[in-house]
């Protein structure tokens, strides 16, 4: 837990680094792809995610230390040999755990996020799933389980994998040449981003092209096809939570509403949208057949909205990275409670963003919930040690939120409504 966490203190202000290079390379470039909202939502979502990693909440079914243990036929080294094979193998598995996560109804729940945004940017490479709560998908690793690569070599190979996955998220890089052929560049993974026919369920490889091109599910980005960028039933909110979790609703509804027992059953593993047909008929759901037609989901955002919006994040930052480097001062039921009010603040700001008349209630139960965690701890975790201003400004910004999301909810979203019906 600790170790990770220690990571991602040089990893998550390097990202960020990173997006504020690309926005002003797009604004140089003429090209800005990147809309205050969603850079907010896509960096909310993963802070979600990353929290719930470094606290392992996710279940592993099947660990890859306790596969190798039960199957290895060899004993390998930790050497760099080991860490190449590893790598490779761990880009195969993830091909076909990319690919199983498109292609079947219940896996398609955890990824759904990550394709939520309607731009393509370095911050939409953030966008991760909160919805993992449950994953057997180390099975996948069986060949390496099966020549020995050790557990640790797999461990510092995982990461370096996962972060080089971060800079082909971006519309700003054109075609690579002869790399086009061995890696996969920007233009493979807008592929993979676009919901465009021509582009629907390809590109699914993370490092290596060459999975998609001997698998048959590779596609060449197309000028006469611009990509079209989210998802065919539209999130059509900013809140990490609600994406997270709307399509395993829709599928809860279904088997519960369907008055077929197969189908019940079998919804869970059938093909991604499938739903049963008299459940289809008599609850119809809203998807974009023309992508051309797809408009954006942009509530209207006042600049105090937007300044609000970003104070939080900026606020939550520093809350999270304050988390990641006391971990080993805090009792786990301390850090749990530090997360819960983490999540809880997320949920109330991205529904404010929305622009929810009622967005009020979730501010209320964060400010709340925050108070009583400052009132038992006597300040907020120790941060008066490490900040002298740390307990005032937390306090204080509780305070502060619940004002603003009082003023949003009853007079800037409700006036902007009374307006609406006037016109």
């Amino acid at each position: 837990m600790e170790t990770y966490a220690s990571v991602l203190n040089y990893a998550i202000p390097g990202f960020i680094l990173l997006i504020a290079i690309e926005w002003l390379a797009g604004l140089a470039m003429g090209t800005q792809t990147i809309r205050s909202m969603d850079t907010i939502a896509s960096l909310s979502s993963g802070l979600t995610n990353i929290i719930k990693d470094v606290l392992g909440l996710t279940v592993i079914v099947v660990g890859y230390s306790w596969l190798v243990s039960k199957v290895a036929l060899f004993e390998i080294e930790a050497t760099w040999i080991a860490f190449g094979l590893a790598f490779v193998g761990k880009d195969f598995a993830g091909y076909w755990q990319h690919r199983l996560s498109h292609r079947i109804n219940i896996f398609w729940n955890e990824h759904i996020i990550h394709h939520s945004s309607e731009e393509f940017n370095l911050a939409c490479a953030l966008r991760q799933s909160i919805s993992t709560i449950v994953s057997a998908w180390a099975i996948l690793y069986l060949p390496l389980a099966l020549i020995g690569v050790p557990a640790k070599v797999i461990a510092i190979a995982a990461p370096i994998h996962l972060f080089a996955q971060f800079w082909y998220h971006t519309r700003l890089i054109g075609r690579m040449g002869f790399l086009e052929a061995i890696i996969v560049t920007p233009s493979h993974h807008r592929v993979h981003h676009a919901m465009n026919p021509e582009y629907l369920d390809r590109n699914f490889a993370q490092i290596f092209i060459i999975w998609d091109k001997l698998f048959g599910t590779f596609q060449k980005e197309l000028p006469e096809v611009p990509p079209v960028y989210g998802i065919k039933r539209p999130a059509r909110t900013w809140n990490p939570f609600l994406i997270g979790f709307q399509h395993l609703w829709l599928l809860v509804k279904d088997a519960w509403r369907t008055r077929s027992w197969w189908d019940k059953l079998r919804i869970w593993f059938m093909p991604t949208g499938w739903r049963p047909a008299d459940v289809a008929a008599k609850y119809p759901v809203s998807t974009l057949n023309d992508v051309t037609t797809l408009e954006k989901y942009n509530p209207k955002a006042s600049l105090p909205l937007l300044l609000w919006a970003w104070s939080h994040l900026i606020l939550t930052l520093g809350l999270v990275l304050f988390l990641f480097n006391h971990l080993g001062q805090m009792t786990y039921p301390e850090i749990l409670w530090y997360a819960g009010f983490l999540f809880v603040w997320i949920f109330s700001y991205t529904t404010l963003m929305d622009r929810s008349r009622f967005a009020w209630i979730p501010s209320l139960l964060a400010s709340g919930f925050g108070a009583v965690l400052f009132w038992k701890m006597e300040g907020w975790f120790g941060i008066g040690e490490v900040f002298g201003w740390g307990n005032a400004l937390v306090l204080g910004y509780l305070g502060f939120s619940l004002v603003a999301a009082f003023a949003f909810s009853f007079f800037d979203f409700r006036q902007d409504m009374r307006q609406m019906a006037s016109a």
